[in-house]
């Protein structure tokens, strides 16, 4: 049974991963921390914990903790990941795991020093929707992969929200900018050689708001839009010569559309559609993340994967600074 610890009652924490800790298998929740003990007792109360604690370190401490999940703001996943690694843990890190590639480095050789499991929090990595995808591809159902075409959007524009601040590592490109970059990569095995950006960025908070990028994978291209000032909006569509897919759902299964991807077959002028209604990406994360730990020795999102996919981000970002394509 692996014992979870949560650093913070972030939102996600409330209404997303301490939900699907409690109804995965092999799991438990045991503990959270507040900087406020009163709000970690109130939280640890409301979800069943046995302990609660008024310091992300006291957790840190507790023996009767195995794993730790850590759902701060951006700017401090990695240096409480590392803490979290020392203190002998293992860590599952809420996505984007740094704000540049060269951050994670330090994490990984923590990582390897403790032999412990460290994984950044892409829960889409584990949906069986993204399975089917890949599959499809690799099988050749949609003939040669030409273009991918992905956007998310949704409204936010209140200025206690750490996505909105940017020391705390607010803005679009970390926060789902990730998504569109992470299941074109996770569907086709591909990996990204350049990238190419134009950003809009809010007077008021200094974030980047709206970003229009195009991601080159040298066999097909990536476009994508991203905003957090625009109507909500989440899809993924891959282009083929023989067909293409189109994927509902496709980051927030159940939020924006229930997920179902959808094969449109050139020849035959058929579709095809796969419903995933039941399928809890979230509590397949935790599943996953508890059987690595016990030793199974399936693969994680692991924090090599976390480099590569930052790496797109941070050539997103150089692109719109100097106005040309930059390589990742």
């Amino acid at each position: 049974m692996l014992r979870w610890g949560i650093l913070s009652g972030a939102k996600i924490a409330r209404e997303q991963m301490i939900p699907a800790i409690l109804k995965a298998e092999g799991c438990r929740l045991q503990a959270i921390a507040s900087r406020e003990r009163e709000r970690a007792e109130h939280l640890a109360w409301h979800f069943g914990a046995p302990d609660a604690f008024g310091s992300y370190e006291a957790l840190l401490e507790s023996r009767e903790v195995d794993a730790v999940y850590v759902p701060l703001p951006t700017a401090q996943h990695v240096e409480w990941a590392i803490r979290a690694v020392k203190a002998g843990k293992h860590v599952l890190v809420e996505k984007p795991l740094a704000l540049k590639a060269g951050e994670i480095q330090p994490l990984i050789e923590a990582r390897d020093a403790a032999g412990v499991q460290v994984a950044e929090a892409f829960m889409v990595r584990y949906h069986p929707q993204w399975e089917t995808v890949r599959q499809w591809i690799a099988e050749g159902r949609i003939g040669r992969l030409r273009h991918v075409q992905g956007a998310f959007s949704y409204y936010n524009v209140d200025p206690a929200n750490m996505r909105n601040q940017l020391d705390l590592g607010g803005g679009a490109l970390p926060d789902i900018g990730v998504y569109p970059v992470v299941t074109t990569r996770l569907a086709t095995g591909a990996e990204a050689v350049a990238a190419r950006a134009r950003i809009e960025r809010d007077a008021n908070f200094g974030t980047d708001i709206f970003a229009d990028c195009d991601v080159d994978f040298g066999d097909f291209h990536l476009s994508f839009y991203i905003s957090t000032q625009m109507a909500a909006r989440q899809t993924m569509a891959f282009h083929g010569t023989e067909g293409f897919i189109e994927v509902d759902g496709a980051f927030n299964a159940g939020l924006y559309q229930q997920a179902a991807v959808h094969l449109h077959d050139r020849a035959h002028g058929t579709t095809q559609t796969v419903r995933f209604g039941a399928a809890d990406q979230y509590r397949l994360q935790i599943e996953a993340f508890a059987r690595a730990v016990a030793g199974s020795g399936e693969a994680l999102f692991s924090l090599e994967q976390s480099v590569l996919n930052q790496r797109v981000i941070d050539a997103l970002y150089a692109s719109a600074d100097a106005g040309e394509a930059r390589p990742v």
